[in-house]
């Protein structure tokens, strides 16, 4: 009973902490806050200078306040020294920051906010004459139209020297709290910024266009809906960082003003949902719970009716909705890799959670920014990227892996018209046709072709010590072996029980094809871990330049057939040249 007194006590003191915390944060500021800061002295040698404490802050109700009609209000009680990590909910208000600085330098000096996406930002100070100098960025005008075009809102300071300048940030920005961090760069670490940023995205985007385009090829061209699915998840989540990133009002779509305040909601539920998708394909949750596979697509609906939701009412809840809903995708995903992992058999799904498993982290922070729970950081506005970036190349390759395995089946089964069923290589019929097109190419350009005919003498011996199983074996492993002495110009052919035929096509001189018989002679010698301990193959070769006389190409295989069976089967000499 004490133990529960206790927790109910405890409980209830961190209700009232949290109620005093929230009172806080709303209540006016306490007096020391109000002392405004000393300016700001802008380094001779230039960087970044954060706003962060050095900075106050006000949130107009009324959201109509102008800067002038600030201006007399500047050591008053209403306003607060600006922390690090502070969010602000201004919905239907304004926000409103105040800074002196002073710049003794010749550098030019800029103010950026980090972070795209903001409704309307506006930029006030007082010119050398005493008129005000107003200046405007954010969703509500094209880029082409900011005072200095990029990704985030970014404002010139007063050429005014060694005088300090006092400057007005006026904010609207609905249904998430502002925390983006503001920031006084000069003008080389501003350039170096962005043109480091620039790279970076640059990359990001490349590949992702060029995995999509991959993935689509690869869809078509084998008719794998695994690809397809993959194609259009990254597709989504690419458009997504387009407009979470900044980069779509930049470069994609800056004229089109609605849709740049439109798409950084609508586009991370779609995303989602595509995810989600394409998690589902991989995974195919039917095969263990009809209840889990109806759940994962009764989820995917729901995130697609939140956006539209959402788009229609606006509103700070309707977007929390879609981003619990997202939070919630994001769970499942991970429960769909891990039902697969203790229950499935793929032998890589494995490597398709690594590939997953940057995505479901990091997405975490971009999530947890759109609830408000932390402010903005480098994790929140690059952390789904780089994610992607690490996922990207590990996905498709676990699903070129899977592909090729499935369609391996089909495709032994298309060969068997032209191939041997157990060891791949081609049919007799298939060499004695290309035999024939080597001899009318060899009598026409005056060149010669060569021709191995190759016999396992001691396949008998392996059956009767080993079993029919090893002898097979053998047989692979001889198929292996000639298969990898030959080009790709080159064919290898089964044409019996233990004899093999190989055809070299192009020019030939009497050197190379000794040379080739002899590599094929000291590869069966070598010892193979698919055979036991000692078991080696013996081949017999006997080999041809052609054309000889007037035998065409059964004639010319029969002869060096004949040839080989008629080799002792305790000859030293395993190989026989019959015309060189």
């Amino acid at each position: 009973m004490r133990r529960f007194i206790r927790a109910c006590l405890s409980a209830a003191g961190l209700g009232l902490l949290a109620a005093f915390a929230a009172f806080a944060q709303d209540a006016p500021p306490p007096a020391a806050s109000t002392l405004a800061a000393p300016p700001i002295v802008l380094p001779a040698d230039g960087g970044v200078v954060s706003l962060d404490g050095r900075s106050r802050y006000w949130i107009d109700p009324t959201g109509i306040r102008t800067a002038e009609q600030l201006e007399p209000t500047a050591n008053s009680p209403v306003w607060a020294t600006r922390e690090t990590g502070h969010g602000y909910n201004i919905d239907g208000k304004a926000l409103w920051f105040e800074f002196d600085a002073v710049n003794g330098t010749n550098r030019r000096w800029f103010l950026q906010i980090g972070g795209s996406g903001i409704d309307r930002v506006q930029f006030f100070y007082r010119g050398a004459d005493g008129q005000w100098i107003a200046e405007e960025a954010g969703d509500t005008k094209a880029v082409s139209q900011w005072p200095l075009p990029g990704r985030f809102p970014t404002f010139e300071l007063s050429p005014v020297r060694q005088t300090p300048v006092r400057y007005w940030v006026r904010v609207e920005h609905a249904r998430v709290d502002f925390a983006y961090p503001m920031a006084l760069y000069d003008q080389s670490s501003l350039l170096a910024s962005r043109e480091r940023e620039q790279l970076l995205l640059g990359a990001y985007f490349g590949l992702a266009a060029l995995i999509t385009l991959v993935s689509l090829a690869n869809a078509i061209g084998y008719r794998d809906r695994n690809f397809a699915v993959y194609a259009i998840y990254v597709a989504t989540l690419a458009i997504g960082q387009l407009a979470y990133l900044g980069v779509g009002a930049q470069h994609v779509w800056a004229t089109w003003l609605r849709w740049n305040a439109m798409a950084t909601f609508v586009l991370p539920g779609i995303s989602a949902a595509a995810a989600l998708w394409f998690a589902s394909t991989v995974t195919e949750p039917a095969r263990f719970s009809k209840v889990l596979d109806r759940l994962v697509w009764g989820l995917i609906i729901a995130l697609l009716a939140s956006v539209a939701v959402d788009t229609a009412l606006e509103t700070r809840g309707s977007f929390a909705a879609m981003m619990l809903l997202t939070l919630s995708a994001v769970g499942v995903v991970a429960v769909l890799i891990g039902l697969v992992w203790i229950k499935g058999n793929d032998p890589y799904i494995r490597l398709i959670a690594l590939g997953f498993l940057p995505v479901l982290v990091l997405a975490l922070f971009p999530l947890a920014r759109s609830l408000n729970l932390i402010p903005a950081s480098m994790f929140t506005r690059y952390g789904l990227s780089i994610g992607a970036v690490v996922e990207m190349p590990i996905l498709f390759y676990a699903l070129s892996l899977r592909g090729n395995r499935r369609r391996e089946s089909h495709v032994r089964a298309s060969a068997l018209s032209s191939n041997d069923v157990l060891t791949g290589l081609a049919h007799s019929r298939t060499l004695i046709q290309r035999l024939d097109s080597a001899l009318v190419r060899a009598r026409n350009l005056k060149h010669a072709c060569a021709l191995m005919a190759v016999k396992v003498s001691n396949l008998e011996a392996i059956a009767s010590e080993h079993g029919r199983d090893t002898a097979d074996a053998a047989l692979v492993v001889a198929a292996s072996l000639l298969r990898n002495a030959i080009t790709d110009i080159d064919l290898a052919a089964r044409v019996g029980d233990q004899d093999f035929a190989v055809l070299l096509e192009g020019p030939t001189t009497t050197e190379n094809a000794m040379s080739r018989a002899q590599q094929v002679v000291a590869a069966g010698l070598r010892s193979s871990d698919a055979l036991p301990a000692g078991c080696t193959l013996k081949f017999f070769v006997a080999v041809a330049l052609l054309p000889d006389k007037d035998f065409d190409a059964s004639a010319s295989l029969k002869w060096l057939l004949d040839a080989v069976h008629a080799m002792s089967p305790g000859a030293r000499k395993l190989i026989r040249a019959l015309n060189f």
